[in-house]
């Protein structure tokens, strides 16, 4: 019965490394893609745009949510050494990815057909926009105040739509619907190439 048990454990252990070696990969790519972000002429300046997401949400569907919330986790914990937020930021920025991720990858898992892909992404995009409002009212700008004041923060929004003359309208207004576009874009990169990237992810070559 040893010699029996032994491959299996031996073929646990391969996949376990490899799963973690995908991980630390597609951690990597979302750093990266964390420091490349980018703002919208018809957004606040401080409201940036990036694809970091993405490669989180490949890990949630090819190996688990599990590992689409630890490169979640990862790469926040790297941006940490570059942050002008004191950490909140990428708190932030963990929750939101988290509330995306873990949703369309429990989903998916459940039924692994395109249109699963798609309805967990749907789903995941919503709950992950609703979710941005409480964090950027309750954590987010909070820590903004200290450092500018509120005052400054609305004008910047009432300065592009003028009845966002309080800090949840413009959240709203301006956040909310960023933070969907956001998650409709990852998804929509994932969903091109996925089917091309789970051989390789998943260990199948």
């Amino acid at each position: 019965m040893e010699n029996t048990k032994l491959p299996r454990t031996a073929s646990a252990r391969r996949a376990g490394a490899r799963n973690i070696a995908v991980t630390a990969m597609l951690s990597a790519l979302a750093t990266v893609l964390m420091f490349i972000s980018f703002g919208l002429p018809i957004l606040p300046s401080y409201l940036k745009l990036d694809f970091s997401e993405m490669p989180a949400l490949l890990a949630s569907f090819a190996l688990g949510p599990v590992y689409g919330a630890v490169v979640c986790l990862v790469k926040n914990l790297i941006n940490l050494s570059a942050t002008t937020t004191g950490g909140i930021g990428e708190l932030c920025n963990f929750l939101i990815g988290v509330f995306f991720v873990v949703p369309a990858g429990l989903l998916y898992r459940r039924k692994r057909t395109r249109s699963g892909a798609l309805a967990g992404m749907l789903v995941g995009s919503v709950i992950m926009a609703v979710s941005s409002i409480f964090v950027n009212l309750f954590l987010v700008y909070p820590a903004y105040m200290l450092v500018m004041p509120q005052e400054a923060i609305v004008d910047m929004y009432s300065a592009l739509v003028p009845w966002a003359d309080e800090i949840w309208k413009g959240i709203l207004v301006f956040n909310t619907p960023l933070t969907f576009c956001k998650a409709i874009l990852d998804s929509l990169i994932t969903f091109l190439l996925y089917k091309r990237l789970s051989p390789v992810l998943k260990g199948r070559v």
